[in-house]
């Protein structure tokens, strides 16, 4: 069965609010010339290649299906007034990474305000213990693909949930309601390499494990605003193109 023909098989066996509004198809059903967001918008079929990486989006569309139909609106508006251009801008760059790379976090002040400043020490070590009240949950189909062979360096682009995560249903709906280009051009993302998270690798109880500094970075310095940009900082963001 081809990876297509499993989701569509999976979906509609799905049931209540989890079962999206698109089919999956072939990915040689998308017309040479269309972009995909633009072909996602315009039919409700998202073009699935076999392999793993399409085969964790579709999981992604099953699982999150209003996060990721605001995702392609909000694609879909972008690619409609600039047309593809040979660089995104940062609306649909923004975009491009949440979709393939995102994380989502909610837990206690004192670990969004560790992450967002890269004390690893504080994060990891002093207040091991908040993450008992900490929730991650994995969104990025790109992000999930890489995970199939864990490596160190792995890192999320991990945004905050400012809700309580009692199900995935939840967070769904208050993801598509909080999301927009605007917001997501700020890059409001902090870095994560998630083998440091308390007890998804067993070699982060040795807190030597945060002492790699090629993976756990220091903040950059601070630069002269006119000389910021938006690079990513961090070990392995890696997204394969959807």
């Amino acid at each position: 069965m081809c990876c297509a023909a499993a989701l569509n098989a999976v979906r509609n066996g799905a049931a209540g609010t989890m079962q999206p509004s698109v089919q999956f198809v072939p990915q040689a059903a998308l017309p040479a010339g269309e972009a995909y967001e633009a072909f996602i918008f315009r039919t409700r079929q998202v073009p699935t290649r076999d392999g793993l990486h399409d085969f964790f989006n579709g999981l992604c569309w099953l699982n999150f299906p209003a996060t990721k139909t605001k995702l392609n609106q909000l694609q879909a508006a972008q690619i409609a007034a600039s047309g593809i251009q040979p660089t995104r801008g940062p609306a649909r760059d923004a975009l491009t990474i949440f979709d393939e790379n995102a994380a989502f976090f909610q837990g206690p002040d004192a670990l969004w305000e560790a992450l967002a400043t890269k004390d690893w020490h504080t994060l990891f070590v002093t207040q091991r213990a908040l993450w008992s009240q900490a929730q991650l949950v994995l969104f990025g189909h790109a992000l999930l693909e890489k995970l199939v062979s864990p490596r160190k360096p792995i890192t999320a682009h991990v945004y905050r949930a400012q809700t309580a995560i009692k199900s995935i249903a939840d967070v769904d709906a208050w993801m598509a309601a909080d999301l927009s280009a605007e917001k997501l051009a700020t890059k409001p993302f902090a870095h994560l390499p998630v083998l440091g998270v308390p007890g998804w690798c067993a070699d982060n109880e040795d807190s030597a494990f945060y002492a790699d500094a090629t993976v756990f970075r220091p903040p950059r310095p601070a630069r002269p605003k006119q000389a910021q940009g938006s690079g990513q900082d961090g070990a392995d963001f890696g997204t394969a193109g959807s």
